[in-house]
């Protein structure tokens, strides 16, 4: 797969994925439109993450907007994390200001994607971390057996619990920081991987002890709220929800398929509406920019 191994590429190969995956991203989008008859104002694209590293005030999507562009008929916003970075920020997570105006009913949401995170009101104030890696090493070591995710959870049902490797993954130093923080690919190749690669035990049994891992941080991080909303692909993992809702006090609130899948998808589009106006779509409270901004390049 090119994209998940893009990290790798030359910067010649990177340069030429770039506008090749932002040429299929029009081609699709093109495509959609006219099956449904739409007329859309602008496409917000996220494009893909090849790296992010804001200790180090770099970040880099790619999927080049200008070459979207050329196959719609309307503006394209791109590049929503760079300008964060660039001020200080972590250039994530950017959904908690969606979270705040659209989905304002929920004391927290979290999005269980390759990496789990939230974001909650605290004395008035949105705030948002990733709380750590989630289907990102389960659909790994998935990949052993020649699937690409742990359907239900069922691998991970049927497998015990690595008392030692699940020692050390609670004790990594990430989750000692206070947020803003935010992880990515890197620290899952140079940190996560070889934790688990170093331990013996079976597949499934690593698959059991990452869903115990995850499910504990996820509670600890849900903390006192009450009302919480799970979205993104990890909410269709049954056994996932099932652990987290055997360690958390919370009313967990698991959507339609339709939200599960589109929510984030939705919230660009909103980032993508608010940079057209002009308006604040980045909020420092989350990110710890020096100030709140308004994100976006426009094509």
């Amino acid at each position: 797969n090119k994209l998940s191994n893009a990290h790798k590429l030359s910067s010649e190969e990177l340069t030429k994925l770039d506008f090749e995956f932002g040429d299929y991203i029009g081609r699709i989008a093109a495509a959609f439109i006219k099956r449904q008859k739409l007329k859309p104002n602008l496409i917000a694209s996220h494009g893909h993450t090849v790296f992010h590293n804001p200790k180090e005030n770099y970040t880099l999507q790619i999927g080049k907007a200008a070459t979207i562009a050329t196959h719609v008929d309307c503006k394209v916003v791109s590049d929503f994390r760079s300008q964060d970075v660039a001020m200080g920020g972590q250039g994530a997570p950017l959904v908690p200001i969606g979270d705040e105006l659209l989905f304002s009913e929920y004391d927290a949401c979290i999005n269980l994607g390759g990496v789990a995170n939230i974001s909650a009101k605290k004395n008035s104030n949105r705030i948002a971390w990733d709380i750590g890696f989630c289907n990102m090493p389960m659909n790994n070591l998935m990949l052993e057996i020649g699937k690409a995710y742990d359907k239900d959870g069922i691998n991970a049902s049927k497998g015990s619990i690595n008392k030692q490797l699940l020692e050390e993954l609670n004790n990594l130093e990430y989750y000692f920081q206070t947020y803003p923080k935010s992880i990515g690919r890197e620290q899952f190749e140079e940190i996560i991987k070889p934790i688990i690669k170093k331990y013996n035990s079976s597949l499934n049994d690593k698959l059991r002890t990452w869903v115990e891992h995850i499910s504990e941080k996820i509670a600890i991080d849900i903390g006192s709220n009450k009302n919480v909303l799970l979205t993104g692909g990890g909410a269709f993992n049954l056994f996932l929800i099932s652990r987290i809702k055997e360690k958390s006090e919370s009313k967990i609130i698991i959507p339609s398929k339709q939200l599960i899948d589109s929510k984030e998808a939705l919230i660009f589009a909103f980032l993508g509406v608010l940079r057209m106006e002009n308006e604040i779509n980045i909020l420092s409270s989350v990110t710890g920019a020096k100030k709140d901004h308004c994100s976006g390049s426009i094509n």
